[in-house]
């Protein structure tokens, strides 16, 4: 039987996602937590996080990197995505529509005051255009609280990631953030979010500690 080994840093990040699918999948995995910069020249380009496929006689099968390539194979392999390319095509670009977001916000975060209204603006810009079409991809799904049909799909469980890494990143940077996010939480976000979290497929994730669960988003 096919089993992995995940390796990522022992916290919440660029992961997270991968986690939810492994749990999703049922599968056999297991996760590491390298030192860190001890261990970085044994990795794939010298990066986490990093996917072991493994045989049934327990050798490495298939080695992977870089978080959107491991999500997406999963996704594939395990029926998160569809089989089709046209459809599946449709529903990564909601996934690589939130890149922007963060790495903006993160720029935002480390230019000098002087540049700062700028960047702002940017990533604000940015983030209403996602909220906007996650809101109405919700809505023509009938707010079902699922982006596609009636079942958990990878578009889901990357954007659960997305609202909750981003919220705990602006409650780290600054009291006001926080408010902006409100603000812009559509009753369409929150109700992903709850059904997400409420998924049977994911009992195992929402439950143990330090997960994103344990992270409840503003009303």
């Amino acid at each position: 039987m096919t089993s992995y080994i995940f390796r990522y840093f022992n916290t919440i990040g660029y992961g997270e996602t991968t986690r939810l699918l492994l749990t999703a999948a049922k599968v056999e995995w297991t996760e590491e937590h390298p030192e860190w910069p001890q261990e970085k020249p044994n990795q794939p380009f010298g990066r986490l996080p990093v996917l072991i496929e493994q045989s049934d006689d327990g050798s490495p099968d298939l080695v992977l990197s870089e978080s959107t390539t491991i999500e997406r194979y999963l996704a594939r392999t395990y029926g998160f995505l569809p089989m089709d390319p046209r459809q599946a095509a449709l529903q990564e670009q909601f996934r690589d529509r939130q890149n922007d977001v963060l790495l903006t916000f993160r720029e935002y975060m480390s230019v000098p005051d002087s540049a700062k209204a700028g960047v702002y603006a940017k990533f604000e810009d940015l983030l209403d255009r996602v909220i906007s079409a996650h809101t109405e991809l919700l809505g023509e799904n009938g707010n079902t609280g699922y982006s596609f049909g009636s079942t958990l799909s990878y578009t889901d469980m990357a954007l659960y990631t997305f609202m909750k890494l981003f919220f705990i990143q602006i409650v780290q940077y600054s009291e006001a953030m926080p408010k902006l996010f409100k603000a812009k939480l559509t009753p369409e976000l929150a109700k992903l979010a709850t059904t997400v979290e409420a998924d049977p497929l994911l009992v195992a994730y929402v439950s143990q500690k330090g997960s994103l669960a344990e992270y409840v988003l503003p009303k």
